[in-house]
């Protein structure tokens, strides 16, 4: 008769010595792809925004350079629709493999998540990798305004109380909320007109419409040369090269005061510390160049470049920063 409990220990054994064999072999592949060099095929660098402005062609100047870098094309992506939150989802759920990354703007990361459901998690769902550049904002005032500086115009909307407007790009906007911090701050009644994007802003506050307007300097300094506003301050911790004459907020009697907008390289959470390390570095490489310095100075934006971890202290910073800034401008804080 046969040994049906030997032949039953025998295929047992066999199935085992299979499991076993296919688990090294997992094993060794994981290994093996950890250990390749990387990049090994072309990059995709996501853009949240269509193609045109500030942050697709800090994308595009930013990947030109680093595919000579990394000697890798990396392929500007743009994924525009819902202020920037299709993109951010798509990052978030993509492979943390290395060949998926985004050219993050700040408000992205840092204002949206606190308010309004995004679907990610601006700390959990993203590794910061390196900044390229950083947007001060401007205070831009009407040329009707009696004033030539920050201490004046304060003074004149003292006196002036709920009479003068100041416009935003939108609510919830970064040039509605350093408006909300500084009007604050400040201890002015002002207010608020919300606008759907800049241009039109910019548009009433020459017609004098609206008398204050936070802004990028590339869309109010060829009006200020012109004589047709007034930029009386800069939201940043430095005076800008482009305006070296404007003093900055905070050195005209706010101290500490500081908005800014940033654009920098996130990838999904999970992605190598070996390859966000590398990445960092070549972007820091990068933005230490002359030319990358000019060409991103001609389009306003002032180079940086930093470590991951630097990053994320900065991240971490603004959302505070911002969600304070909504609470203080009552908007839902979800």
């Amino acid at each position: 008769m046969p040994n049906h409990s030997s032949s039953k220990r025998n295929t047992i054994k066999t199935i085992s010595k299979s499991l076993s064999l296919i688990f090294l072999s997992q094993i060794s592949q994981k290994s093996f792809a950890d250990n390749e060099p990387w990049p090994q095929r072309p990059i995709k660098l996501i853009v949240p925004f269509a193609p045109g402005g500030n942050t697709d062609a800090i994308a595009r100047i930013t990947a030109e350079k680093l595919s000579k870098i990394i000697d890798q094309p990396l392929i500007v992506d743009n994924k525009a629709g819902a202020n920037g939150m299709i993109a951010a989802n798509y990052v978030a759920k993509a492979a943390p493999d290395g060949y998926t990354f985004m050219m993050a703007a700040m408000p992205i990361l840092a204002i949206l998540p606190v308010i309004t459901k995004t679907g990610y998690e601006p700390i959990k769902d993203f590794e910061p990798v390196s900044i390229v550049g950083t947007n001060p904002f401007v205070l831009a005032i009407s040329k009707s305004v009696p004033a030539n500086n920050l201490k004046e115009f304060v003074n004149y909307v003292k006196s002036n109380p709920g009479k003068l407007n100041y416009a935003s790009g939108g609510s919830g906007s970064v040039s509605h909320l350093s408006a909300v911090l500084f009007v604050n701050r400040a201890g002015l009644d002002m207010t608020h007109v919300s606008y759907k994007g800049g241009g039109p802003a910019v548009a009433d506050l020459l017609g004098d419409q609206v008398q204050m307007y936070f802004g990028n300097i590339s869309e109010l300094t060829s009006h200020a040369t012109a004589g047709n506003v007034k930029i009386i301050g800069v939201s940043s911790e430095k005076r800008s090269s482009l305006i070296p004459n404007v003093p900055t907020i905070a050195e005209s009697g706010y101290p500490g005061f500081k908005t800014i907008t940033w654009n920098g390289v996130v990838a999904p959470a999970g992605t190598p510390q070996l390859i966000i390390n590398k990445l960092s570095n070549a972007i820091q490489e990068i933005v230490s160049l002359p030319d990358m310095q000019t060409r991103l100075q001609q389009i306003g934006v002032d180079h940086l470049g930093n470590t991951s971890n630097q990053f994320k202290q900065i991240l971490a910073a603004d959302i505070k920063t911002w969600s304070d800034a909504a609470k203080a401008s009552n908007l839902k804080v979800d």
